[in-house]
């Protein structure tokens, strides 16, 4: 097997000394939620960059169950962080910007007191003694340290799986010192099967001999539960992985393991990828930490049913960006969409996006997708403040020289000239399908304040994200559940109808969700349409919004304005406005718009 097989999220991690590592202790007692006490806390953590003269700067950035401070490299000549892809100067968490704090949580085994610290009352490491805590006792070792540095309100609190329940935590549980928050790969809570894996690993380290009832560090009969440790570890990688990534990686050389040193099974080169990963993670993590970790997370729980994430959430004050990708089955996305959807309930600013990346739950600490994700990242931080359009004309070029679109059809749209002067000012509006986010970002300069799209596309949504809007991204087949009735003054359906299979039930979702509904569509009885039919027996193809050959059109429905208008009377919906118009010439239409209008928009409500 290709020893660059053996890499994966874990390859940067040692347990060399962490150079850069500081230490706080708080002398008082720290009171767990579970019950019990600490007599006392020491944390161990690492900064980038220069707290600003107002303190307003501070990023703090949550680690995983595997982590610890050393999530990047202070320089040229310092040993890889866990997370070097995503902070440093320039990166996504930009150093040059932010004053960034990462901490060894609770419970650690990288200097925060943790189960290999040793207990004030006995002298020994707390081993298995170390009491049980939750994530919650991490985010207030965590608030002290914030204390301690002098920041009293941190810009952005960003965390992938556990690190994710952590900044969870700190948005409801300090909603006043939290002004954005970024989950990527994590969930309310975990699922059942995710528990299981847990379980199983943690029963591998205590029934290991080795273990010692968790008191093996001054041992002389060996180095403690090694084999548990690396089976835990080894069963954990597994749901790190994707189906598509184990495929990949094993599959075309599975009977050629890598000849690497272990008592454990190596026949096939997934096994040898396992084992060496195990013995890996052995040389630098704590047993009894993995097992106190493990628990905590698994014991976090906001909430089981949507009306109760609803309550949770709803008292966050803080902008919100969710990241989920499509491989990770032990995170898997549709957890994300229920924080989403509470946040969509409680009206809070919420950006959701679900990367497609093969990587599995390790997707957010790999380079496969990080143009997305960490593209997501970056435009979000500097869009905290809202001062000003993060996508300056440099990174529209940019953009533009990639290939990437600057929106749907044109870079001018006719028809949201039009769309414009049907919004009443200061309405709030839901734009669906929102494309590079071009009309947002005009009803934006013109002062609306609630605006809200949503977007399929990824590279399209990053591009809204960078002009400081708010967008989900959802497919508009599934409906408007997350949205409450009357949520919105205005929702938006511009030159999207034609390509809906559920036209009916779009529709209906619009007018539930929306007090009005502005719908663009083209008119596909246009004259030059019929005579390209009926005179040269082609598929219709003309400008505009019919450029499109008949074999790549996003077109399923060939609507024209009296087929709408029949629909309308159809299903008793009220038609207040109709703008009839010509996209080649940009004329409004008067006479016989049903054969000389290629473009309607309607204003509709119940």
């Amino acid at each position: 097997m290709n020893d660059s097989l053996l890499e994966s999220s874990d390859r940067s991690r040692s347990a060399a000394p962490l150079h850069h590592m500081q230490l706080a202790t708080f002398s008082q007692p720290l009171h767990l939620e579970l019950g019990g006490q600490l007599p006392s806390v020491t944390v161990a953590y690492e900064t980038y960059g220069r707290l600003s003269a107002g303190r307003d700067n501070a990023v703090l950035v949550c680690h995983a169950i595997s982590g610890d401070s050393h999530v990047a490299r202070h320089g040229d000549g310092d040993d890889p962080g866990w997370w070097d892809i995503m902070v440093g100067p320039g990166k996504s968490i930009d150093t040059d910007r932010y004053f960034v704090i990462c901490s060894n949580i609770l419970g650690g085994c990288r200097g925060t007191t943790g189960p290999n610290r040793s207990n004030p009352q006995s002298g020994r490491p707390y081993g298995a003694d170390f009491p049980t805590i939750t994530v919650g006792d991490m985010v207030e070792v965590q608030r002290r340290l914030i204390d301690h540095l002098g920041i009293e309100t941190l810009r952005v609190v960003i965390g992938g799986s556990l690190g994710g329940h952590q900044a969870l935590t700190w948005a409801v549980r300090h909603p006043d010192r939290v002004r954005a928050c970024i989950t990527l790969a994590s969930s309310p809570r975990l699922t059942s099967q995710a528990l299981a894996f847990d379980v199983v690993g943690r029963n591998a380290i205590v029934h290991d001999p080795g273990y010692r009832g968790g008191q093996y560090y001054d041992s002389d009969g060996g180095g403690g539960p090694e084999v548990g440790l690396a089976l835990a570890r080894m069963l954990a990688h597994i749901t790190y992985l994707s189906r598509e990534a184990m495929t990949a990686k094993f599959d075309p050389g599975r009977l050629e393991p890598r000849d690497t040193p272990t008592a454990f099974e190596k026949k096939f080169s997934v096994g040898s990828y396992l084992a060496y990963q195990g013995h890996k993670f052995v040389e630098r993590f704590d047993a009894n930490s993995y097992v106190t970790l493990s628990m905590a997370m698994d014991l976090f729980d906001l909430g089981e049913t949507a009306h109760e994430l609803h309550s949770v959430l709803a008292s966050s004050r803080c902008r919100w960006l969710v990241i989920s990708f499509t491989s990770d089955w032990l995170f898997p996305p549709a957890q994300s969409q229920q924080i989403v959807d509470a946040l969509i309930g409680a009206n809070h600013p919420v950006t959701y996006c679900n990367v497609e990346a093969s990587g599995g739950h390790d997707s957010f600490l790999l380079e496969e997708k990080l143009s997305i994700y960490g593209g997501l990242i970056h435009a979000f931080n500097a869009n905290v403040d809202d001062a000003g359009p993060a996508r300056t004309p440099e990174k529209a070029a940019a953009r533009a020289a990639l290939g990437r679109p600057t929106n749907i059809f044109h870079s001018h749209r006719l028809d949201y000239d039009v769309i414009l002067q049907l919004i009443p000012a200061a309405a709030s509006v839901l734009d669906l399908g929102c494309g590079d986010g071009v009309l947002l970002s005009r009803l934006r300069e013109r002062g609306h304040t609630r605006l809200v799209g949503i977007e399929l596309d990824e590279e399209s949504l990053l591009a809204c994200v960078e002009q400081r809007l708010d967008v989900v991204q959802h497919d508009l087949e599934q409906g408007l559940s997350p949205f409450a009735d009357g949520q919105f003054d205005v929702v938006v359906l511009s030159q999207t109808l034609q390509s809906i299979d559920d036209t009916e039930g779009i529709v209906d979702e619009m007018l539930r969700v929306g007090n009005s509904c502005i719908v663009s569509f083209p008119n596909f009885a246009y004259h030059k349409l019929r005579e390209m039919l009926y005179e040269e027996g082609r598929s219709p193809k003309a400008g505009g919004v019919y450029h499109f050959e008949w074999y790549n059109t996003p077109n399923r429905r060939f609507p024209s304005i009296s087929d709408v208008e029949e629909f309308c009377s159809r299903k008793a919906i009220k038609v207040h406005q109709k703008v009839y118009l010509d996209s080649e010439t940009g004329q409004r239409i008067a006479d016989a718009p049903n054969r000389n209008a290629d473009m309607a928009i309607f204003v509709l409500s119940r």
